[in-house]
C-alpha cells in the first residue's frame, strides 16, 4: 500500500512541475514577470526532483515487499553486505530528507543509496531559490501599483 502512495505521490508529483514550467515559460514571454518566472520555474524544477526521489523510494519500498524466495533481509538493505544484512529486521521510509532506512536488531538502521544523494539538498536549494523569487516578485508586485481605468 505504501508503493501505491508513492507511486501517487510522484505521478501527482509530475502533473504539479509541469503545470509550474508552463506558467513559468507563460512568464518568461512576458517581459515584466522575469522574477515571478524564475519562481515558477525553480518550484518546477523542486516538485519534479522531489518527484523522482520519491520513484526512487517508491521502487526500494516494492523491492522490499516482494516475497518469495531470497526475500529476506530485503532487498535494499543488502548493499551493506551480507553480515550487517543479516540483522536487518525490517525497514522505513523518510520524507525529509528521502531515504529508505533498514532497521537493525540491535535498535540501530543505516540508510541504504535507494534515493540519491543528490535529491533532497538539491530539492531544497531550489526550494529556498522558490521562496525568495516568490517573495521578490511579491514585493515589487505591490511596489508597482497599475493605474486603475
Amino acid at each position: 500500500m505504501l508503493f501505491l502512495g508513492l507511486l501517487l505521490a510522484a505521478l501527482g508529483g509530475g502533473v504539479i512541475a509541469t503545470v509550474l514550467t508552463v506558467r513559468g515559460v507563460r512568464a518568461v514571454l512576458r517581459k515584466d514577470e522575469r522574477v515571478r518566472a524564475a519562481a515558477l520555474l525553480a518550484g518546477a524544477g523542486a516538485v519534479a526532483l522531489y518527484a523522482w526521489g520519491l520513484l526512487h523510494l517508491g521502487y526500494a519500498v516494492l523491492q522490499a515487499e516482494d516475497g518469495g524466495a531470497g526475500s529476506a533481509p530485503v532487498e535494499p538493505c543488502r548493499e551493506a553486505g551480507p553480515q550487517v544484512a543479516s540483522l536487518v529486521v525490517g525497514y522505513d521510509v523518510s520524507f525529509l530528507p528521502l531515504h529508505f532506512e533498514c532497521r537493525l536488531s540491535g535498535g540501530g538502521y543505516y540508510v541504504t543509496s535507494s534515493v540519491p544523494g543528490y535529491v533532497t539538498p538539491a530539492a531544497v536549494a531550489l526550494g529556498l531559490i522558490t521562496a525568495t523569487c516568490g517573495v521578490l516578485a511579491s514585493t515589487t508586485a505591490r511596489s508597482v501599483r497599475r493605474p486603475v481605468a
